[in-house]
């Protein structure tokens, strides 16, 4: 799969003040260098950044609803489903390459939890002139740490796939 990005929030982001969010792609598409499989980062409209990492059929977690799933990531998985239909830069989805499978079940997760910093939440509060309320070590989750996290998601996911013959 080609590493690609998309960048289609940066009037909002330059509303929320300056961070981490403001150089950050919106969306990219990666293969992950361990496993092979083809992995999103995507922001929310909160802001925060969620991972996806994608099964295809023949894996035993895919088309398989997320809270079933004995995967370790941030926050748990909160997302299970095939492809959205869409705008490829704001769908949770795809640009497969020559021979992969475009029909794929993406797992995610996402940055956005009471312990995490939603910069887009944060300045709607600011606008009507409230604090964030902050959980005690809360910070914001970059691409840098949603990639590390995908990393781990897409090795359990290589972990729980059957071993071909002869492999």
């Amino acid at each position: 799969m080609e590493h690609k990005t998309w960048t289609t929030m940066a009037d909002e982001k330059a509303t929320w003040g300056p961070g981490p969010w403001t150089d950050e792609p919106d969306k990219e598409q990666f293969t992950d260098e361990g496993t092979g499989l083809p992995c999103l980062v995507k922001r929310n409209h909160f802001g925060s950044l969620c991972g996806y990492v994608g099964v295809s059929e023949g894996h035993p977690w895919f088309a398989k609803d997320y809270s079933d799933l004995p995967a370790n990531v941030h926050g748990g998985l909160t997302f299970a489903d095939f492809c959205q239909e869409g705008d490829e830069a704001q769908a949770i989805c795809h640009i497969p390459g020559p021979g992969e499978p475009d029909r794929v079940w993406w797992l995610g997760f996402d940055c956005g939890h009471a312990w995490d910093v939603a910069p887009a939440m944060d300045a709607r509060e600011h606008g009507r002139g409230w604090e964030p309320i902050r959980m005690p070590d809360t910070s914001y989750k970059t691409v840098g740490y949603v990639k590390a996290e995908l990393a781990r998601l897409a090795a359990q996911a290589a972990a729980a796939a059957p071993v071909p013959a002869g492999g």
